[in-house]
């Protein structure tokens, strides 16, 4: 999917709040910079010398997007740490022709990293700014391939809760099975039908739908994608709706048709209770699914937020693994689940 950096805030954020990503950008940048409190910033002279660019440039920038360059790094430094500021400019022979008169300064704007890079991909004027959003675009990706071994489709299995996640939905899919099978007066597409009514009541797709946005392959299994709180939801949706379908059909004393089982799905997924659960699950999917897989979820579209730090230390941290080890340390886990059966 093609990215334009100037017009996607959701998109600028997934990268500044990318470690791994921030890391190798930084290092292919080389920006030369100002040491400041452990990290290195540069003033808005030095973000206007590298970009080519005017100073008011820059300054119509910080105050169209005050609260998103805030947010990643700029600030003002005034006080106690100006001096600092002023002391560290001077012993690293940055002139001050440059900057003004730095001793009657009462105040200085600083970038750090990740506010010089939110501004490289917000600049329109820049030709270097155009430059240097095509490179952090590499950057990200093959950071997070790298991460992952080449590929995010089965990122979600790095997470050390999809396999137990996974395992306990697979057993109340049977019971879910089970309970069509014995109740439902339709044919062997039954189950079809109703798995589409669960993934369309939590994340507005048919799984032909989901399908075509992960781009899977007909031997690819959709839930073998999923990442775990989608598989709790469905799991207890799964649940719930087998409980509904056998206290009907004992009410009934006979089989289900289509239209009871169609009335019986739409009581049950209006309950209360289902909306927080629902919404939090759409956004996971919708916001992971375009930070990681660069995977559009047109229905869930309203749902997509900026990843936190957390969410890629989840899935490209030193926590998270390939499948086949998550596998081995799950041994025991799954053992003590089977014997509650």
């Amino acid at each position: 999917m093609k990215k334009d950096l100037t017009n996607s805030e959701i998109d600028r954020q997934n990268i500044l709040n990318n470690p791994y990503a921030l890391s190798e950008i930084e290092k292919a940048a080389g920006i030369q910079g100002i040491p400041f409190e452990g990290k290195t910033v540069v003033l808005k002279e030095q973000v206007a010398a590298f970009f080519e660019v005017t100073v008011r440039t820059v300054e119509n920038y910080l105050e169209g997007h005050p609260e998103e360059l805030g947010r990643n790094g700029y600030e003002v430094v005034r006080g106690k740490r100006l001096k600092v500021l002023k002391l560290a400019i001077r012993e690293g022979d940055v002139p001050e022709i440059d900057f003004g008169n730095l001793k009657a300064t009462p105040q200085l704007g600083v970038f750090d990293f990740r506010a010089f890079l939110n501004l490289a991909m917000l600049m329109r004027e820049s030709e270097r700014a155009g430059l240097l959003r095509r490179a952090i675009l590499d950057i990200v990706i093959d950071a997070i391939n790298a991460r992952t071994g080449g590929g995010t489709k089965y990122i979600n299995q790095r997470d050390e809760d999809f396999i137990q996640s996974a395992f306990i939905e697979e057993n109340y899919r049977q019971q879910f099975t089970d309970a069509l099978r014995d109740c439902v007066a339709m044919g062997k597409f039954k189950y079809a039908i109703y798995t589409d009514k669960i993934y369309v009541s939590i994340f507005k797709e048919k799984a032909k739908e989901y399908r075509k946005v992960l781009r899977l392959e007909k031997k690819e299994n959709v839930r073998d994608t999923f990442y775990s709180e989608i598989l709790d939801l469905i799991a207890a949706y799964e649940c719930g709706f087998s409980d509904a379908l056998q206290e009907a059909f004992k009410e009934k004393g006979a089989p289900l048709s289509f239209r009871e089982v169609d009335a019986a799905f739409a009581t049950f997924e209006k309950q209360a209770h289902w909306r927080p659960l629902i919404e939090k699950a759409r956004i996971k999917m919708a916001s992971r699914d375009l930070a990681f897989r660069d995977a559009l979820h047109l229905q869930l579209q309203d749902y997509i937020t900026p990843l936190q730090r957390d969410e890629f230390e989840r899935f490209l941290g030193e926590k998270s693994m390939e499948l086949a080890e998550r596998l081995e340390e799950a041994k025991d886990v799954m053992k003590r689940l089977k014997e509650r059966e």
